[in-house]
């Protein structure tokens, strides 16, 4: 007498091992080496010594809308993305996330200037100064 089941449907008894999703997290911003490093000194100077790492967020001002900025984070804000970066802590602000997402943090040093720069792809344009951007 022949078989009614195919063997497809006799493996079917055996427990497939549950598949299992990673979720991959992509950090919000990008903050190159450079950027890092100064954020390392200025945590270790006497300013930063209790600080856990630095706090990214955007203010209303300036002649074209928005500004960045950044604060010593004592605490671990509850509602803020965190994201390491080359060692460092960085919380952004939950209402600057949507203004940031892609944006790279540097440290750049000149003759003239040594500052954080900030290259954001959603930026419609800033002000000639350079101090602040619209979205």
């Amino acid at each position: 007498m022949s078989s009614l089941f195919s063997t497809a449907a006799a493996v079917q008894d055996e427990e497939a091992p549950p598949t299992t999703r990673r979720k991959r997290s992509l950090d919000p911003i990008i903050v190159t080496e450079s950027a890092a490093e100064r954020i390392k000194e200025l945590l270790a100077g006497e300013n930063g010594k209790d600080a856990v790492g630095i706090r990214l967020g955007t203010k209303r001002r300036g002649c074209n809308g928005l500004s960045y900025t950044l604060n010593y984070a004592y605490e671990r804000p509850p509602n803020d993305e965190e994201m390491d970066a080359h060692g460092v802590k960085v919380f952004i602000e939950p209402m600057a996330l949507m203004n940031v997402i892609g944006m790279t943090m540097d440290w750049e040093e000149t003759e003239m200037a040594s500052e954080f720069t900030f290259t954001n792809p959603n930026s419609k344009g800033e002000c000639g100064c350079g101090e602040s951007f619209n979205v």
